[in-house]
């Protein structure tokens, strides 16, 4: 109920389509204009799988920010933040929309030119035709490639850019009227150091673990599930300020054998190392090797769901396994929750339902919102 006030409170004009809380449709509201939305979240609520819907207007609005919002969808932890988000991305893309039809002086132009060639046109990929949106790319001190959009207003620069950027924290510049490019671009790679070790551990994770979500992980996301078997994995959230501290680690897979990784990572948690890096470290707590990518195939852990018979459904991959050990099937959460809410014999406890595996017929039970 707080949830919904909160989300009331925000979005007044956002009301919920069904007692699941699953569909919202209405306005969202920036500058004083309402803009038509439908937002249709999975049964397990994880914002990153959601679909949202717009008319064609919103749409064309924030055409250059989809980037910035799948981010947003990925990171925020409820759809209230989620909102706040969309309406801050909203005001942006609606005032750099004014400003394409606000003249802009000759200072402005000969002001932004000077700025480029002093920075260095080198480190520019993409000018728009009216010199409002510049998009700059920069290398950090271990050779990844990053990029920086900036929106600029017709008062650049009294006013600074917006700066768009693949970052898992916010990227807030400081900014006075005698600054220019330069100021944001060393802001930028002052930034990209800051991250080092959060990039670090997620490259060595990406190239030495098989990660089965996200499939193809940008510089923003924070998340990763990493194989440890067949039909058994662990989800890890990383702090990106504190990448070598233990991250959250929510185990999938059937009950026999996460519980015993559940129960040695609680066992050896203290013997945690900053020292030593993230990915040696979840090794020695939970005392395992991870699949290597040099000698598995990934194929032997992308098993299709029993129900759907895929692979990847809106996105999410099969994350429920069945306990019995002689069976082992992999379902979608979504799938199997609907298979057992079909079964006239399943039986359902507060948001938990229990009923017959489609395979073995083993009493299993799946979790409403996961």
């Amino acid at each position: 109920m707080a949830a919904s006030g909160a989300l009331l409170r925000q979005c007044p004009l956002l009301l919920p389509q069904n007692q699941e809380g699953t569909a919202y449709e209405g306005f969202v509201t920036a500058q004083g204009r309402d803009f038509h939305i439908r937002i249709l979240l999975p049964m397990d609520f994880q914002l990153k799988n959601a679909r949202i819907e717009c008319s064609w207007h919103l749409k064309k609005i924030l055409h250059g920010y989809r980037h910035i919002l799948k981010q947003r969808l990925h990171s925020c932890p409820d759809l209230v933040s989620f909102m706040v988000e969309l309406k801050t991305v909203l005001e942006i893309a609606l005032k750099n929309t004014q400003d394409l039809h606000i003249p802009r002086p000759p200072e402005y132009y000969s002001c932004l030119v000077r700025d480029l060639e002093t920075l260095g046109w080198n480190k520019v990929t993409y000018v728009d035709t009216g010199l409002a949106t510049i998009k700059l790319k920069a290398e950090d001190s271990c050779g990844r490639q990053h990029r920086i959009t900036l929106k600029l207003n017709a008062k650049y620069p009294t006013e600074p850019p917006d700066c768009l950027v693949d970052f898992p924290v916010q990227f807030a510049i400081s900014w006075m009227p005698q600054n220019s490019l330069i100021d944001i671009y060393n802001q930028f790679l002052a930034a990209l150091e800051s991250l080092k070790e959060f990039w670090d551990a997620m490259d060595e994770i990406d190239g030495k673990t098989w990660v089965l979500e996200p499939e193809n992980p940008t510089r923003g996301a924070t998340t990763r599930r990493i194989a440890i078997g067949s039909n058994v994995s662990v989800n890890i959230e990383v702090d990106p300020r504190h990448p070598n501290m233990l991250p959250e680690c929510y185990f999938l897979g059937a009950d026999h054998v996460v519980n015993p990784l559940r129960i040695k990572l609680n066992n050896n948690m203290h013997l945690w190392d900053p020292e030593i890096g993230l990915l040696q470290n979840l090794k020695d707590l939970l005392e395992i090797d991870f699949p290597s990518r040099a000698v598995i195939e990934k194929s032997d852990f992308t098993k299709d769901c029993g129900i759907c018979y895929a692979y990847r459904l809106d996105g999410t991959t099969p994350d429920q396994v069945c306990d019995d050990p002689r069976c082992g099937q992999p379902f979608h959460q979504t799938c199997l929750y609907e298979w057992l809410q079909g079964l006239p014999s399943s039986r359902q406890s507060f948001n938990v339902i229990f009923g017959e595996c489609p395979y073995c017929n083993k009493v299993r039970k799946s979790n409403e919102s996961g």
